[in-house]
């Protein structure tokens, strides 16, 4: 039982640096994008013939 009282506020620890983690991406920009990224893997465009 001793361990929880490490282990508890670890986990919630770490819950909220991946909260802040996923808004400091939000807010950068990171997910604007979606689809040119979907699209850039299919060009063929750097490929020289």
């Amino acid at each position: 039982m001793n361990v929880l009282i490490y282990l508890v506020p670890l986990a919630l620890a770490l819950g909220v640096a991946g909260l802040f983690a996923f808004l400091w991406c939000l807010r950068a920009g990171q997910y604007e994008d979606l689809d040119g990224a979907a699209r850039r893997i299919l060009s063929d465009e750097d490929i020289e013939r």
